[in-house]
């Protein structure tokens, strides 16, 4: 009989005792035998959490030998892949290789199925083998290895239709369109911080299906390298090169452009520090900031915003929004553009 497992997966927390295991220091990833309420995952890829990836990239001065060195003496002392630096972790691809004895008749998955996991390496227990391939313009990782997920883990068969690769870049940014939708209404004025970036044109994309032809998609890029695809993408009205860490200036671009008038939703994607205060200033009086990065500080953004006494509303972004999964593989289906930009880049 195979033990008993907590909900939450309170079970495989380590250190300290009684943590959930996203908050937890270190997860037992040893997965020799398994608990009634987990599901076992041969993990082939992992993409990590663009905040994280970009930080261990600098730290490994671009080398994936280094890369390779970080990522495992993480996984071996904390069980999990969680940064410390960033506290983020990202999400993986595998086949499953075992179901908990109480799921498998809960659960419409057998072994054997190719599933992307939908929520964080951050608290998911994983050990790696072996690390085959690091994929710098991705922020994919091939390796050998295991991980479990937990009764109230979320996870999503992948689709016949997209290329592996394809679904699990979107599957991890899949929050952000979904919350896209709930927040845009018609006819608003949608800024997007870091466009360009894998959750960025998504959320471009969904603001203007939701905000419709009355409405007003800009688009705001760090650097001119790359910019044809916000400017040849049929969803975005107006593009912006600016560094969101330089607020006044952004601001100074953002009221030329909407004569004063700023935006009623702004959404920042970006993967760099400092950017909090460039989203605040741009939104309209008892408008809204979506943060849908890790890299964001709340601590910076609470005091910034009270600092310059701008009443806005501001949202942190879950990674999880229900139907985010089906919403943002639909928005590949439909959108060519879309399709071919990010089949370009991560296939």
């Amino acid at each position: 009989m195979q033990r008993q497992g907590d909900f939450y997966g309170i079970h495989r927390v380590l250190e300290p005792e009684s943590a959930l295991p996203q908050p937890a220091l270190r997860l037992d990833n040893n997965f020799s035998e398994i608990y009634d309420n987990e599901i076992l995952c041969d993990v082939d890829t992992l993409n990590i959490d663009a905040a994280s990836f970009t930080d261990i990239k600098e730290r490994a001065g671009g080398e994936p030998d280094k890369i390779s060195g970080i990522m495992t003496e993480i996984v071996a002392k904390y069980g999990k892949h969680q940064n410390p630096r960033t506290g983020s972790g990202g999400m993986f691809i595998g086949r499953v290789a075992e179901i908990g004895s109480r799921l498998q008749k809960k659960i419409d998955l057998k072994t054997g199925d190719r599933i992307a996991s939908l929520v964080s390496l951050s608290l998911t227990p994983l050990r790696i083998d072996k690390i085959l391939s690091v994929l710098l313009n991705r922020d994919q990782v091939k390796i050998r290895g295991q991980a479990v997920l937990f009764e109230s883990g979320i996870w999503v068969k992948l689709p016949d239709d997209i290329p592996e690769s394809l679904a699990l870049a979107v599957l991890d940014v899949a929050g952000a369109p979904a919350q896209v939708d709930r927040l845009v209404r018609p006819g608003d004025t949608v800024a997007v911080i870091g466009a360009r970036g894998k959750s960025g044109l998504l959320c471009c994309y969904q603001a203007k299906k939701k905000a419709g032809t009355d409405g007003r998609v800009i688009a705001i890029i760090h650097r001119h390298e790359g910019r044809e695809d916000v400017d040849n993408a049929p969803f975005i009205d107006d593009v912006i090169v600016a560094s969101a860490d330089r607020a006044a200036d952004l601001l100074r671009d953002i009221e030329q452009l909407t004569k004063r008038e700023l935006c009623d939703l702004v959404i920042s994607s970006v993967s760099r520090k400092n950017c909090e205060m460039g989203a605040i200033l741009i939104t309209k009086e008892r408008g809204t900031v979506y943060f849908f990065s890790m890299a964001t500080s709340f601590t910076k953004a609470a005091l910034g915003a009270e600092g310059v006494a701008k009443d806005v509303n501001m949202i942190i972004g879950n990674g999880y929004c229900r139907g985010h999964a089906e919403l943002t593989l639909d928005i590949l289906r439909k959108s060519s553009y879309i399709k071919y930009i990010y089949t370009r880049r991560y296939c």
